[in-house]
C-alpha cells in the first residue's frame, strides 16, 4: 500500500492503481466518460483530467498511476479549465437532441454538461453527421452523430462478451464505432452495451421513444428464466413493463444482465396472454369466471380419483415457478392421495437418492477465481450467459478451461483441453480421465478406462492449480446416465480437491427440489407422465411439447387424459387442454427463487395482474379450498415460504442450509447408453416467455432455434 494526498484527504491505496481507483475509495467524484471499473482503461475521453503537483499539464485520473507521496487536486482551477475545455471540444459535433433522446434524462454527458458545459459554442462550422447502422433487433444505432468514441461498447465486447462485434473504423472527425461487414451483434449479453453507452448513441430498439425515464417507476426483482437469479430493476409506466435493466449485485450478476432477462418483457405484455380463465366446451374455447373454473377442476379431479384411484392423478410444474407455487402444487397433489408431482420434465434419467438439493457446489462469485474448471454437457455461454462471463475473467487471470462436450462452439475464450464424444460416451469419457488420475495417485478407478492425450491433458489439469471445479450443464443433468456421471464426477472432484456440481438450468431448479416437486414413494416421474401415465394432469407454467424431452408425443398422451388443466400466462396447451386458467408471470406475483448456489430471494409484484389473472399460488390455494383438502389457510405468499421453514429459528434465509445441499452421488453400475441426445433447450426457447419475446426470436439464435425446428417437423 502506498499514500496519497488527494484533495487535502490521505488515501492508502494498492500500488500500480490509478488516481482513479483512489477517487473512487476516497469517495471524491471524477467526471468522465470512457473509464468503467469493469472494462480496461482506455483514457479516451480526457474528461477525468485533474491537477497533480509537478505535473506541467493535467493529467488522466483513469490512466495515471499512483505514487508515494503524489499529491492531486480534482477541483482545482487548472483541472476544472482542463475538464471545460474538454466538455467544449465533446460538445462541437453533438447533435443537442436531449428533447427526443430516449437517453434523456439519465445520460452523462448530459448530466456533466450542466457543470462543465458553456452557455454557447465558439464553433460555428456544420456539425459532424453519421450514418445510422442496422446490427440487429436489440440495439439501435439509428444516432450515432451523439457517439463520444469512448469505445466503452468495443471493450465490453471484447472483454466482457467475448467477441469483438463492434471496432472503430478510420480517423479523426471520420472515426465511426460499428460492425465490420455489415455483420450484427449476436452476442446473448449485447444489451449491457446500451446500459455502458454514456450518451444515447446505442438505445433499445424494443424501448425505443416508449417513454421518458422520469415517467417509469423502478422496482426490484428477480429474473425467472436461468439458474443466475439475476438481480433486476423492472421500469414500470401505466401499470405496464417498458424496460428492465441491471441491480448491481457483486455477488450475483455483477452489473450485467443478459439480453433474455432484458428483453423477455415484450411476451408479458402480447397477444398471447391469457387474461380470463377458459373451459373447452364442444371442441371451442369459452371463457368462464374463476368460481365456474375452479368447480369444474375440482369436480374433474374428484371423479377421476373415484374411478381410477389418486395415483391416476398429477402435476407437471415448471423450475421457472416461484417456491410458493411448487409447495403449494406438491401440496395440492398429495392432499389428493397422490406422489405424481415432477419439475424435471427434460431429464432422462430420474434416479434421486440424494439427502439434498443438486446444486452448483460452490458460490457464483467464486467461478471469476477459478483456475482449473471442468464442463461437463453444456454450451456455456449460451446456457449460462453470465456464468460464462465469470469464468472468461477467470480465464483472463490464467484458468484453465477443459470440455467434454459433443461439439465445439465458441464460448468467446480459448479452451485449452475439448474432449469431443457423442453424448452416449460422456460416461466413458470421463472414466479415461478419472483412470489417468488413478495411475497418478495410486488408487483404483470406479471405472476401467484409456490414457488417451486429450484425458491426460484434462487430468494433469486438475491435478494442478489450489482453486477448481467441476461443472455439470443442462445436457449433463438431462442425459440418460446423469447419475453415472455425477458419480465420476464426486470421485474426481474427490481426488483432486475440486468442487463439483450442476450449473443447474432454470430460475428455481434448486428450489424445486427443496420444495418437494418431486414424485414420492411408488409416484410417477415426467416420463412416465408423460408417457401417458395419467388420467387428470396439473400442468404449472409448462408446456410440455416445447419443456419436455417427450415433445410432440406428450401432446398426444395428454390427449389421452380425460381432464388436463393448464395454468399458465399465456394461451398455452390448448390442444391437449380441457381448462385454462390464467396465472401470473413474475412480474405480477409476489416470490421466492433459488439460485443455482442455493442464494434465497424473494421479489414482489412489480405490477397488478392483468385482466383476470391471479398468482398461481392463489389459484392453487383456491383450488384447494374447493376440494377442500386441509392445510391452505394461507393470506400470502410469504406465510406460505414461512411455512416452508417453520423448522427454521432464524425465519426464513437468505442461503440454503448446507445440509439440504448435496451433490454426492454413489457410483453403481451404469446402465445402457442411450443413443439419444439429452433434451436442451435453446437460449431463446428456454421458457414460455422467452418464447414469446418477439425481438429476441429475431436474433440469430431465434431464428436459428426456428428454423431447426422447421426441418425437424419436416423430417418427421
Amino acid at each position: 500500500m502506498i499514500e496519497i494526498e488527494l484533495d487535502g484527504k490521505k488515501v492508502d491505496i494498492v500500488e500500480g492503481s490509478m488516481i482513479m481507483h483512489a477517487a473512487e475509495k476516497a469517495g471524491t467524484y471524477i467526471p468522465h466518460f470512457c473509464y468503467h471499473k469493469k472494462l480496461s482503461i482506455a483514457a479516451n475521453c480526457r474528461m477525468c483530467l485533474v491537477d497533480v503537483e509537478k505535473m506541467p499539464k493535467p493529467m488522466p485520473a483513469c490512466a495515471t498511476p499512483v505514487t508515494q507521496g503524489m499529491i492531486v487536486r480534482t477541483k482545482s482551477d487548472k483541472a476544472i479549465k482542463a475538464q471545460k475545455s474538454v466538455m467544449e471540444f465533446l460538445l462541437i459535433n453533438h447533435p443537442l437532441d436531449c428533447p427526443i433522446c430516449d437517453q434523456g434524462g439519465e445520460c452523462q454527458l448530459q448530466d456533466l454538461a450542466v457543470g462543465y458545459g458553456g452557455s454557447s459554442s465558439r464553433y460555428e462550422e456544420e456539425k459532424r453527421v453519421v450514418f445510422h447502422k442496422d446490427i440487429g433487433p436489440l440495439i439501435s444505432m439509428e444516432e450515432m452523430s451523439r457517439c463520444i468514441h469512448c469505445t466503452r461498447c468495443v471493450r465490453f465486447g471484447q472483454e466482457i462478451a467475448g467477441a469483438m462485434e463492434l471496432g472503430m473504423s478510420h480517423r479523426g472527425e471520420h472515426a465511426e464505432i460499428e460492425s465490420f461487414v455489415g455483420l450484427t451483434v449476436d452476442s446473448e449479453l449485447s444489451g449491457n452495451m446500451i446500459d455502458i453507452c454514456p450518451v444515447g448513441a446505442l438505445t433499445s430498439k424494443p424501448f425505443r421513444y416508449s417513454a421518458r425515464t422520469w415517467e417509469l417507476s423502478r422496482r426490484k426483482s428477480v429474473s425467472p428464466h436461468d439458474s443466475t437469479g439475476t438481480n433486476l430493476v423492472v421500469q414500470v409506466k401505466n401499470n405496464t413493463v417498458m424496460r428492465v435493466v441491471p441491480l448491481e449485485n457483486e455477488a450475483v450478476n455483477e452489473c450485467w444482465i443478459a439480453d433474455r432477462d432484458r428483453f423477455s418483457y415484450e411476451a408479458l405484455n402480447s397477444s398471447e396472454r391469457l387474461t380470463t380463465p377458459m373451459l373447452k366446451q364442444g371442441g371451442e374455447w369459452k371463457s368462464v369466471d374463476w368460481q365456474t373454473a375452479l368447480e369444474y377442476v375440482a369436480h374433474g379431479l374428484q371423479g377421476i380419483k373415484s374411478s381410477h384411484g389418486a395415483g391416476s392423478v398429477g402435476a407437471l410444474v415448471s423450475p421457472h415457478s416461484t417456491l410458493e407455487e411448487l409447495y403449494l402444487a406438491g401440496a395440492l397433489v398429495r392432499g389428493l392421495g397422490s406422489e405424481n408431482i415432477d419439475y424435471r420434465l427434460r431429464n432422462a434419467d430420474f434416479s434421486h437418492s440424494a439427502s439434498g438439493a443438486r446444486y452448483l457446489g460452490m458460490s457464483i462469485a467464486d467461478l471469476s477465481n477459478l483456475e482449473r474448471v471442468l464442463v461437463v454437457g453444456s454450451n456455456l455461454r449460451k446456457d449460462h450467459p453470465l456464468f460464462a462471463q465469470r469464468i472468461r475473467q477467470a480465464n483472463k487471470r490464467g484458468c484453465v478451461i477443459s470440455v467434454v462436450n459433443t461439439n465445439t462452439s465458441d464460448w468467446g475464450m480459448p479452451i485449452r483441453n475439448h474432449l469431443l464424444a457423442p453424448a452416449a460416451q460422456w460416461v466413458q469419457a470421463l472414466a479415461d480421465i478419472a483412470s489417468v488420475i488413478a495411475a497418478e495417485k495410486g488408487v483404483s478407478a470406479p471405472l476401467s478406462g484409456q490414457a488417451t492425450d486429450t484425458a491426460k491433458s484434462i487430468a494433469q489439469s486438475l491435478l494442478g492449480g489450489e482453486r477448481k471445479a467441476i461443472l455439470l450443464g443442462n445436457a449433463a443433468a438431462h442425459h440418460a446416465q446423469a447419475s453415472q456421471i455425477l458419480a465420476l464426477a464426486n470421485w474426481i472432484g474427490a481426488q483432486t480437491g475440486a468442487a463439483f456440481g450442476y450449473l443447474t438450468e432454470a430460475a428455481n431448479t434448486v428450489g424445486a427440489q427443496l420444495a418437494g416437486a418431486l414424485p414420492g414413494n411408488k409416484g410417477l416421474n415426467a416420463a412416465q407422465m408423460l408417457a401417458g401415465g395419467l388420467k387428470a394432469a396439473i400442468l404449472l407454467n409448462n408446456e410440455p411439447e416445447f419443456d419436455s424431452a417427450a415433445g410432440a408425443a406428450a401432446v398426444s398422451a395428454l390427449k389421452q387424459c380425460e381432464m388436463v388443466v393448464t395454468l399458465s400466462p399465456f394461451k398455452a396447451n390448448m390442444e391437449c387442454s380441457d381448462v385454462l386458467l390464467p396465472i401470473a408471470p413474475f412480474t405480477e406475483t409476489p416470490g421466492t427463487f433459488v439460485s443455482a448456489e442455493g442464494r434465497v430471494q424473494s421479489f414482489y409484484a412489480v405490477v397488478k395482474p392483468l385482466g383476470e389473472t391471479r398468482p398461481a399460488w392463489k389459484v392453487l390455494r383456491a383450488l384447494a379450498n374447493v376440494l377442500g383438502l386441509p392445510g391452505f389457510e394461507f393470506e400470502s405468499a410469504q406465510e406460505v415460504l414461512q411455512h416452508m421453514h417453520a423448522q427454521n429459528e432464524g425465519g426464513v434465509p437468505s442461503q440454503v442450509p448446507a445440509e439440504r445441499l448435496n451433490n454426492s452421488c454413489a457410483w453403481q453400475a451404469a446402465s445402457a447408453a442411450s443413443t439419444a441426445e439429452p433434451c436442451v433447450a435453446g437460449i431463446y426457447q428456454l421458457d414460455s416467455i422467452v418464447r414469446r419475446a418477439s425481438s429476441l426470436q429475431l436474433t440469430a439464435d431465434g431464428r436459428a432455434a426456428h428454423q431447426a425446428g422447421v426441418a425437424q417437423e419436416v423430417l418427421a
